[in-house]
């Protein structure tokens, strides 16, 4: 969901200015990319309704990555390095035993390529200037880094397999990238970026870092505080509309309390003054309650269609449409999101129902009072004409009996375990007017038939 946020801010933004979003496909490593992720990236942003204006891949722009690493070779800020990995990680917990940052030491770098080394062996390794780098972005402000920390490094496995921080700054350069947004676990990935650009005599792009998405105890993010894949969240019955909601409120805020926003209007009203420095809160709780204001504001035909394939998925036939709609109307309200309709509604769709008699009982009374009470129950039902059968009507009928009785919950409590098989569900009158008269009486005696 990080990920998709700081998608999101950069589309917003674009549009806002009215300027171009881009969406680039990081995939030099045949190893960590794969045609499937490349389609769940653009199926989600699609989903979401974050068109992008232009598409790259880098792995089609290889030729433009092994100029400009030719152009730093041959002018000596760039090297082949033939160190071997064993030899690297030596050296690194040599530093770290000594309490000194890890960097490169320089092995290679006054190396000739004479003497038989191969460069198919060698990474590439770009020359750091010990300096202070120093940029402003436009959400921490001023930033300062010692590059001489750092050490050379490496910006390429070989002359088309350019690493992220070599490729990124081409990319940059070459689609005329004004800005770039993305997360603050980035900052570290920028004095290397604003040096390359240097050495390539490329502009630099203005840079703002979003604060990280937090847990709700405070550290990064992960599976274990709610984070899931777009995919999973869209699987689990959240709209479309409200993950853009809840995600531009990770880290931004209109300026007043207002939480509900159309894509359009978030458009109109965003800017980076407005991004938070400090790290937002992934509050699944809130997601919920965003989701359930987008489901009230649907229509019954709308969220009848929407509801469909969780309950065709249960093995349910949802149909008729007339039906489905009068069920998802009874829940609307109570809708956090669209997967929970089979559990709220299953039975409406079940020919029988399983549960235990235990719970025809209401409080105090026993199994006898409740078999009364159904007969009572089944007998009012009986009486109520096919024409007539509206949830007025059975609400009409069935209270002016319980009145006599002087306790509700005596009459109607049966009613609704009878007809729904739950202890919690919708209403009596509600249930039996979508259920139908037939339905509603064969439902009553089999309840009978268990206290029986």
């Amino acid at each position: 969901m990080g990920n998709v946020r700081a998608a999101l801010f950069n589309y917003l933004f674009a549009k806002h200015t009215q300027g171009t979003f881009v969406l680039r496909i990081e995939d030099t490593d045949k190893e960590r990319s794969k045609p499937e992720w490349e389609q769940d990236i653009t199926d989600n942003l699609k989903w979401l309704g974050l068109a992008w204006d232009e598409f790259y891949r880098q792995s089609e722009r290889t030729e433009i990555y092994a100029k400009y690493l030719t152009q730093l070779l041959e002018q000596g800020k760039a090297y082949y390095c033939f160190c071997k990995a064993e030899d690297l990680e030596a050296q690194r917990q040599d530093q770290l035993s000594r309490g000194v940052a890890p960097r490169y030491a320089g092995t290679c770098r006054q190396l000739t390529e004479a003497g038989g080394k191969e460069k198919k062996s060698a990474v590439i390794r770009f020359v750091v200037e010990k300096k202070i780098v120093e940029f402003k972005d436009l959400v921490r402000s001023q930033v300062k880094f010692d590059a001489g920390l750092l050490g050379d490094i490496v910006i390429a496995k070989d002359l088309v397999t350019p690493l992220y921080n070599f490729s990124v700054v081409v990319d940059d350069f070459e689609m005329n990238i004004t800005h770039v947004i993305r997360g603050e676990d980035h900052l570290s990935n920028t004095p290397k970026q604003t040096l390359l650009q240097e050495a390539l005599g490329f502009p630099m792009p203005a840079y703002a870092h979003l604060p990280l998405v937090l847990g709700g105890d405070r550290t990064k993010l992960s599976k274990r505080h709610g984070d899931d894949s777009v995919a999973q969240f869209k699987t689990q019955g959240y709209l479309p509309e409200a993950i853009v909601n809840f995600l531009v409120l990770l880290g931004w805020n209109p300026g007043d309390n207002r939480e509900l926003f159309t894509l359009e209007e978030l458009v109109k009203e965003f800017s980076l003054e407005k991004v938070h420095k400090g790290g937002a809160v992934f509050n699944p709780k809130r997601l919920d309650w965003i989701n359930g204001s987008y489901i009230r504001k649907k229509s019954l035909s709308e969220l009848a269609e929407l509801c469909k394939p969780y309950l065709k998925l249960a093995g349910f036939n949802p149909e008729p449409a007339e039906k489905l709609e009068k069920v998802v109307s009874l829940y609307q309200e109570r809708l956090k999101k669209l997967s929970e309709i089979v559990e709220l509604a299953d039975f409406f769709f079940k020919d029988t129902l399983s549960y235990p008699k235990d719970i025809l009982r209401w409080k105090k009374y026993s199994e006898e009072d409740a078999k009364n009470a159904l007969e009572q129950c089944k007998k009012i039902a009986e009486s109520v004409k096919e024409n007539e059968w509206t949830k007025e009507k059975l609400e009409q009928v069935f209270l002016a009996e319980a009145e006599k009785v002087g306790d509700r919950g005596y009459l109607l409590w049966p009613l609704r375990v009878a007809l729904s098989g739950k202890e919690a569900s919708a209403g009596p009158f509600e249930i039996a007017s979508v259920l139908g008269k037939e339905k509603t009486v064969e439902r009553i005696q089999v309840a009978l038939q268990l206290l029986s």
